[in-house]
């Protein structure tokens, strides 16, 4: 799929935000959040579904040990806690902001559940939207849990690729222009930033990619 942000073509914030609905509008604010504030923890009640407006939330749970498991950073326009919608009643994991302006737009469930039976079109798309959500988690922790580092880094980059990438007519390189920080990147493969920085030097060495602070570029081999 394309970077949730333009699922089916279609801006998520624009169509779901309530305020775009005269008879919720009136009752709906957005919620601000700074650096490192929880929007929701594990086992709270599962009672609203959350669009980001402007900011980055960091999805993830914690393991039997204690170490935290990051599932997803999301951005701007994407949706999460999504698993309400299906009579989820309860948290299975926690929600926080990761930068200092984030914004928030909270839809109630009985809110998103009467406007999916307003429109049956927008009812399957956002099924289908859960569906391809939790087989891309499914994969990631697959990948965390049975592959090494490096095959987790290039195995994330082909996401990277399919959500923000283009190819440069130029070059044939396919570029990848993307919302997160190394550290981000880091959570999301479960590694620490040092070691994801030698392994991208590593793989630059080698004339694989090539990368900048907000891009990434898979060097054509043609």
């Amino acid at each position: 799929m394309g970077a949730i942000w333009f699922f089916e073509d279609a801006n998520l914030f624009k169509v779901l935000c309530p305020h775009k609905f005269k008879n919720y509008k009136k009752d709906h604010d957005f919620d601000a959040y700074r650096k490192n504030d929880y929007i929701y923890f594990e086992q709270d009640s599962a009672n609203k579904i959350y669009l980001i407006e402007k900011g980055k939330v960091k999805i993830g749970y914690y393991a039997e040990d204690g170490n935290e498991v990051v599932k997803a950073i999301l951005t701007r326009g994407e949706i999460f806690g999504e698993k309400a919608i299906l009579g989820v009643n309860k948290r299975t994991e926690f929600a926080q902001s990761v930068d200092n302006a984030t914004s928030i737009c909270p839809i109630g469930v009985e809110t998103m559940h009467g406007l999916m039976r307003e429109n049956q079109s927008f009812s399957l798309r956002i099924y289908k939207f859960i569906g391809l959500r939790f087989r891309k988690l499914e994969r990631r922790l697959q990948l965390l849990l049975f592959k090494d580092t490096k095959t987790r880094l290039l195995e994330f980059l082909n996401e990277l690729k399919e959500d923000y990438g283009h190819c440069c007519p130029d070059t044939g390189d396919m570029v990848i222009e993307h919302p997160y920080t190394q550290k981000d990147i880091a959570n999301l493969i479960g590694t620490s930033r040092p070691t994801l920085n030698i392994i991208l030097n590593e793989l630059k060495e080698l004339n694989i990619i090539d990368f900048s602070r907000k891009e990434i570029r898979l060097k054509s081999v043609a």
